[in-house]
């Protein structure tokens, strides 16, 4: 008697299953952005942690306790953090009381722009009324709107403090836990480490790159006697982790502030200056090396930029390629069915070995 089998279960076509992901993806997305202010100091403490993560295991191979390598990297991620924030924080404040000095200046281009489009037949009334708001006050109220909230971030924010000490105290015992679970699940252990390593490279390259490119921008306002050179070296130092476009970012104030300062030829010459080592670095240089480092490609690392500033604002611009890595992480290194894909997403072609000919027989 012939027992019946059966039948295997249908599988869904393919490009079902692939508009269902998309779906997915939309609904996570939406998510993400609802959570915005949630999560994005969550990602920036994740990020910092994994930084200083091979600190935290050099402490542990010396020796020291786990307590006492918790309050080290506690310790050093926070006086990061106090660097960056109290630097930006006395800056930005020299740069606000700065601003109603050059108030005759700005009245001055206001007059001037206005009899240049009067002559170009548009209304003298028109350009009046359309700047009438515009001054060294509302100048200081937008410098402190653009960067009181990344100082705040980096400096004032009660929840980014709180992650980032249970992130480092987790962070103490997290590889033993990886090695725990490598037998049981090796692709997703193996996922977290490459996105750790990536962004290692990433910060690394960027952090080296930043440091070239605020020394040469900071000598060159300094030499074209630009107020406050030293703020904009260190804005052009953080807009150099913004990928491609990071520079037009940082370049925006100094070449205002060139303006008020020596008129439109002290503004043209920041620009062309900029343009000159800050193109060319950062955009030209930069690119390459990173997605060399991180594998991938620049068209990828545009996009990302993109994605993540419109999900996460101005703090997902900064993350963009270690928030990239990590979902590259979670989706494609993670399955060996799917790490096909890391070839299209870098700029790099693969690196197989060529197999030998064999040799001829005689």
């Amino acid at each position: 008697m012939r027992l019946r089998t059966s039948a295997p279960a249908a599988l869904l076509p393919r490009g079902v299953l692939v508009l269902l992901g998309f779906a997915c993806l939309v609904v996570v997305v939406a998510g993400l952005r609802w959570v915005a202010d949630l999560i994005g100091p969550v990602f920036l403490g994740l990020m910092l942690v994994v930084t200083v993560s091979p600190f935290t295991g050099w402490l542990r191979r010396r020796g020291l306790p786990v307590w006492a390598a918790a309050v080290a990297t506690v310790l050093v991620v926070y006086l990061i953090l106090a660097a960056l924030g109290g630097a930006l924080a006395v800056s930005v404040t020299r740069l606000i009381d700065l601003m109603p000095q050059y108030q005759a200046q700005f009245a001055s281009l206001r007059d001037d722009l206005v009899r240049g489009l009067g002559t170009l037949g548009v209304s003298t009334d028109q350009v009046r009324a359309a700047l009438a708001g515009a001054d060294t006050g509302s100048m200081a109220g937008l410098v402190r709107s653009l960067f009181g909230g990344l100082a705040g971030l980096l400096s004032n924010t009660l929840f980014l403090v709180a992650v980032l000490l249970f992130m480092c105290l987790d962070a103490v015992g997290f590889p033993a836990r990886l090695s725990a679970v490598v037998g049981e699940r090796p692709q997703v252990v193996s996922a977290l480490r490459s996105f750790a390593q990536g962004t290692r490279r990433y910060l690394v390259v960027c952090t080296v790159f930043g440091l070239i490119v605020a020394i040469v921008d900071t000598l060159l306002l300094w030499a074209l006697d630009v107020p406050l050179p030293v703020l904009w070296g260190l804005l052009a130092f953080i807009t150099n982790y913004i990928p491609n476009i990071g520079f037009v970012v940082g370049v925006i104030p100094p070449a205002l502030l060139g303006l008020l300062q020596g008129g439109p030829e002290l503004m043209l010459t920041v620009i062309v200056l900029y343009c000159l080592v800050n193109f060319v670095i950062q955009s030209v240089i930069q690119p390459k090396v990173v997605g060399d480092a991180v594998g991938l490609s620049a068209t990828v690392s545009f996009l990302a930029l993109i994605f993540w500033a419109w999900v996460l604002g101005a703090l997902g611009a900064l993350l963009a390629i270690p928030l990239t890595l990590l979902a590259k992480g979670l989706l494609v290194d993670i399955d060996p069915s799917t790490r096909w894909m890391n070839v299209l997403l870098s700029d790099s072609p693969p690196r197989d070995e060529v197999p030998e000919s064999p040799a001829p027989t005689g």
